[in-house]
């Protein structure tokens, strides 16, 4: 069997197997569903084996349909990985890079910077996945992950693009109602927004001065996993506000929000790009992770 046709049957799999629908499928494919269903009984009919539980609405895979997807993703991460290897000394990007970020950041950020980017290089092809969570870059064979602080997972490497601090904030009109803080224990005879990531509850906060930390577990009325509604709700003079200066500055330079407890510092959140560690950077990876430094610096 020619082995571009095994590659081929692969890629297709995963696709079936990431969307579970022969529907789905068919919509990613630009084929129609009849299509799909002919391959996949022709894939399975070579290998002797079912890999496919049918269902009306859905379909799931058989314990050997989940051994050949397994085999499947490292094999062709494999190939992806040897022909950048083969082809990094390229002067010109070119192939496909797969992105994940932040669904704020992503959105406001680094959409607009991909279409910078591809404009420049014509012959990359983007695809950027925006989710509120980091997602398993090596699982989902992404090639960069773009975050707001580091991941602690050992099987990625990072380079730190942009230095991040936090800080505390409120509105004016807040601060004259409330009265500003000035110890960190006066946080819990205020209303704090809580922004809340990654399934954390979000409503501890460390400070630190002079090498001393104090940890405060602050509450109100008024949470979100969203840091752009967290945002606006301080702006709108509801509270304390725990943010980065990458989306405080404006409204800092403005005006509408002012720090407190300005002596206290915050751990950062720095802008990390991260990648598989074992991933050989193509010409496109580099070109794109230093496009980004530049215009982010």
């Amino acid at each position: 069997m020619p082995k571009n046709l095994a590659n081929s049957d692969m890629a297709f799999f995963v696709t079936l197997a990431k969307k579970a629908s022969l529907s789905a499928t068919a919509r990613e494919l630009d084929v129609t569903p009849p299509a799909v269903t002919k391959r996949l009984a022709q894939l399975e009919g070579r290998l002797g084996v079912r890999l496919v539980n049918r269902t009306t609405r859905r379909l799931s895979l058989t314990s050997e349909g989940e051994t050949y997807l397994q085999h499947a993703l490292r094999i062709l991460d494999d190939i992806r990985q040897m022909e950048d290897a083969v082809s990094s000394s390229r002067v010109q990007p070119r192939g496909l890079l797969r992105l994940n970020a932040t669904l704020g950041f992503g959105r406001t950020t680094v959409a607009p910077l991909v279409s910078v980017f591809v404009r420049r290089h014509p012959e990359v092809e983007v695809q950027l996945q925006l989710t509120d969570r980091p997602i398993d870059l090596v699982e989902e064979a992404f090639d960069l992950g773009i975050r707001f602080g580091e991941l602690p997972d050992t099987r990625l490497s990072a380079r730190r693009i942009l230095a991040n601090r936090r800080f505390l904030c409120a509105s004016p009109a807040y601060l004259k109602r409330a009265g500003e803080p000035k110890t960190p224990a006066d946080l819990l005879t205020h209303d704090c927004i809580i922004h809340r990531q990654n399934d954390e509850s979000g409503g501890v906060w460390r400070l630190t001065r002079a090498r001393r930390t104090e940890t405060i577990r602050v509450h109100g009325a008024l949470s979100s996993n969203d840091g752009d509604v967290a945002l606006g709700w301080a702006l709108d003079g509801h509270g304390v506000l725990l943010r980065s200066e990458w989306d405080l500055q404006k409204y800092l330079d403005s005006g509408r929000l002012k720090l407190v407890l300005e002596d206290y510092k915050l751990a950062p959140a720095d802008l990390y790009a991260y990648y598989p560690s074992r991933a050989h950077l193509s010409a496109r990876m580099r070109s794109f992770l230093d496009f980004l430094a530049t215009h982010l610096r």
